[in-house]
């Protein structure tokens, strides 16, 4: 890339051609505020007005995340004229702002009181009436509070560049603009897939995740066995809501965190995950041996689920019938871990910790109860299970490491940890099918051909033993939609796909710690892939301390086959672990 002469203050920089006024600042060491833009480089067109600077060649100010840098442009981002203007956008916003601060989900991680601050924005500049509220709560996953948006568009934009289906979008015009999905419908009306993409990147409290902290409370108050499960995601984000470098793994210290919060039991969805390997995998030996539906795909991600029985009903059958990991998990403590303490299964409260959204509607769906009564009763994000740490008064940092409860669903593979990753549930199952068609484990546990997420799509094929098996891996269904299309159009080459609603995986789920560049002015501009890398080689340095690493050599997994389920895809295990899907066509 050429690189290009300019100043700014006044000072001389060489910066690389191509990038806008508010890029080329951050490189050279100054922070212009803005609101719109935000990890990943998304930006909705300069619409919040709060990062305009002075810059030679231009007409007045400029908004700087999407005016380019020119040879020879002098940059004023201190004038009179540029603070005074920024100062009176944020005031404006403020303006119509409903600043119930103390009460909102989003206080520590505000953009908007953040700018706020930095620009000396006065709270009483302007005063006038505020726009109608539209209150959405409605959906499982999402609650929607349009009193708190600024009109950023960062949400709209977040939702068709992941996922290319655009549910959100403008409402009405002037004074009266909203964002909504089409025709104010509650997002349980739309095809939103409930993913939580959009929470993420909202800078204020308008978008976030219903919370399920009250069930829990109201659960432990009524004196059910409340059982807490931990998807492996989590423990690579966690710490980052305290204090710790990104990518460190929490497990630990987080087990500790979560006895002194009073759940009886404190197990680890990777046994889950390790049974889903053992179902999913012979499902896929099956279809492959017997002339089953092909492509065989994961069903794991319920983001995933919901764009595809919304997209693609007609393809459901090449979804695997087994449920995602911490539904089989809460199946197996409702079933086999209560008869073993003589517990009714009404009376045990399963909560599971998640780095997602969606999973919060996933546990609401007929398909996953057993005799009338829900796997799992309750879904908190890694960002609340941190607030309830918060509220609760541990000092998360003093606290020692702790091992997990080991009684019945207590053993976990390394091939269950790497789940949280994209390409991970891929991988797992091919360290299984690998021993079950060749009869001997694979010498290099490692499936490097199928680690990474560059490009959204990955593909490999695979020699197992003579057997060639073509495998692809997509995140974000911008990106499924290729291989889908494929599909449809009769031309997919592969046997078994693996599908991720969130970019990346479930490290980037919708549930995880916010990034919020704002706060971390010295990170680079690909914050986000930094954050995926490092989240992502804490899961795969787990699997590599594990001594066990495949989902098949899991003792209690063996044990609970031969004491409980017979076999991978009895009977009694297509009652308990297996699900099904149904087209849906909401309103549009």
């Amino acid at each position: 890339m050429a690189l290009i002469n300019i100043k700014i203050e006044g000072i001389p920089y060489q910066v690389e051609e191509g990038l806008t006024i508010l890029q080329a600042a951050k490189k050279c060491g100054y922070e212009i505020p803005s609101l719109c833009t935000f990890p990943g480089g998304e930006c909705n067109q300069g619409s919040c007005r709060v990062c305009l600077v002075e810059a030679t060649g231009a007409r007045g100010l400029v908004a700087s995340c999407v005016y380019p840098v020119a040879e020879g442009m002098e940059i004023r981002i201190s004038s009179p004229a540029a603070v005074e203007a920024r100062r009176e956008s944020v005031e404006l916003l403020l303006s119509n702002h409903n600043k119930n601060c103390q009460q909102c989900d989003k206080n520590g991680q505000c953009e908007l009181l953040y700018v706020a601050n930095l620009t000396g924005a006065r709270d009483d500049a302007f005063a006038g009436v505020h726009s109608e509220t539209h209150l959405d709560r409605l959906a499982p996953g999402l609650v929607r509070d349009t009193s708190k948006c600024i009109l950023c568009g960062r949400c709209v934009a977040r939702c068709q560049n992941a996922h290319g289906i655009g549910i959100l979008g403008y409402e009405n015009r002037g004074f009266n603009t909203y964002i909504a999905p089409a025709g104010d419908r509650s997002f349980a009306e739309s095809p939103c897939i409930q993913c939580g993409q959009c929470v993420n990147v909202c800078p204020t409290g308008a978008l976030m995740e219903h919370s399920e902290i009250d069930l829990v409370d109201e659960a432990m108050k009524a004196g059910k066995h409340v059982i807490v499960q931990v998807a492996p995601a989590v423990r690579a984000a966690l710490g980052e809501e305290f204090g710790y470098p990104v990518g460190t793994p929490m497990t630990g210290k987080m087990i500790a965190a979560l006895r002194r919060l009073g759940f009886e039991r404190v197990y680890d969805v990777n046994f889950g995950a390790d049974l889903t390997i053992m179902e999913e995998g012979t499902e896929l030996l099956d279809r492959l041996q017997n002339g089953g539906v092909l492509p065989m795909i994961t069903s794991c991600s319920p983001g995933w689920v919901n764009y595809a029985e919304y997209n693609y009903g007609e393809h459901l059958p090449h979804l695997s019938s087994c449920k995602s990991p911490h539904q089989m998990q809460g199946a197996i403590i409702k079933s086999y871990w209560a008869a073993q303490y003589g517990i009714e299964p009404e009376d045990i409260f399963v909560v599971s910790v998640m780095p997602c959204v969606a999973k919060k509607y996933e546990k609401e769906r007929e398909q996953e109860k057993v005799n009338g009564i829900p796997d799992v009763d309750a879904v908190i994000t890694t960002r609340e299970l941190a607030r309830m740490i918060r509220r609760s008064g541990i000092l998360f940092k003093r606290l020692p490491d702790e091992e997990w409860d080991q009684d019945i669903c207590g053993d976990y593979s390394g091939a269950g940890v790497i789940f949280g990753v994209t390409g991970g549930v891929m991988e797992a199952a091919l360290r299984t099918v690998h021993y079950k068609l060749t009869g001997k484990e694979k010498e290099e546990i490692i499936f490097e051909e199928v680690r990474g997420h560059e490009g959204g799509i990955r593909e490999a094929s695979i020699d197992i033993g003579g057997t060639t098996v073509r495998v692809a891996m997509a995140s974000g269904m911008r990106s499924a939609k290729v291989l889908l299309d494929e599909i449809k159009e009769g031309k997919s080459p592969y046997h078994f796909i693996e599908i991720m609603g969130c970019p990346g995986g479930c490290i980037n789920g919708g549930g995880q710690p916010y990034v919020r560049s704002c706060f971390l002015p010295d990170e680079d501009d690909d914050i986000m892939e930094t954050y995926k890398e490092k989240r992502a080689n804490a899961l795969y340095s787990e699997d590599e301390r594990q001594v066990i690493r495949q989902s098949h050599n899991n003792p209690q997994i063996i044990e609970l086959y031969e004491k409980f389920l017979g076999e991978p895809n009895s009977h009694k295990a297509h009652e308990l672990l297996h699900t099904s899907y149904g087209e849906r066509f909401p309103e549009r």
